[in-house]
């Protein structure tokens, strides 16, 4: 019975048996490497899909503040076109018939036969953190003879303003001609998120003026 014995592998095969028990692993400062480019590669993802998120809701609070403080000016000039004996009235409308306010007041509902009227009084108050620097409040007060006989609470219109101007042109009379509403708002900026990329909101501007519809 033959017995089989174990071939010695030729020179080649040695000489590769050889390289691969020498060949070394990876060192501590090529691994060191490897995972410090990975914490930036993956720094770098991270900060991409950040600014992703937060410029999406940048823009959608833009659109949204923009929609909503449209609406808002389009209800002023509407109650303004339809109001009556305007105020605050200028000292001297003959030298100086324009005067700027961050507040008005006006007549917005009149009842002759009850002998008693509506007075809407808008204003530009001190806001807080959660409501921004100013806001537009709005207030009706009721007259009974000439006499105040019932004033509702004053109610948000509008926040996140930086700037709210009424500018009134007034005749002899007293008669308001025009009046510019002028407003600057700034929608929600994200500074409650501590993200890793800042974005400002950009600030929105809207000025329009308005005619009383007696003065026509």
């Amino acid at each position: 019975m033959k017995t089989r014995t174990a071939r010695r592998p030729g020179p080649v095969r040695q000489a590769s048996l050889a390289r691969r028990a020498l060949a070394p692993a990876f060192s501590m400062v090529e691994l060191l490497i490897a995972l410090t480019i990975t914490a930036t590669l993956f720094a770098a993802t991270l900060g991409a899909l950040d600014a992703s998120f937060k410029s999406y809701k940048l823009t959608t609070d833009s659109a949204s503040t923009q929609v909503i403080a449209r609406i808002v000016m389009q209800r002023l000039t509407t109650m303004i076109r339809t109001g009556e004996d305007f105020g605050p009235y200028p000292i001297n409308p003959i030298a100086e018939p324009i005067i700027t306010s961050d507040t008005i007041q006006f007549v917005s509902s009149r009842d002759e036969a009850a002998n008693t009227y509506q007075v809407t009084a808008l204003s530009k108050v001190a806001g807080d953190a959660d409501t921004g620097p100013w806001r537009l409040m709005y207030q009706i007060s009721t007259y009974v003879g000439g006499a105040l006989s019932e004033q509702t609470p004053e109610i948000p219109l509008l926040d996140g303003l930086t700037q709210m101007t009424f500018t009134m042109e007034y005749e002899v009379g007293p008669r308001l001609k025009r009046c510019t509403i002028d407003m600057v708002i700034r929608p929600d900026d994200l500074e409650d998120q501590t993200l890793t990329v800042k974005m400002d909101s950009p600030h929105i501007r809207l000025v329009t003026s308005a005619t009383p519809r007696k003065y026509d």
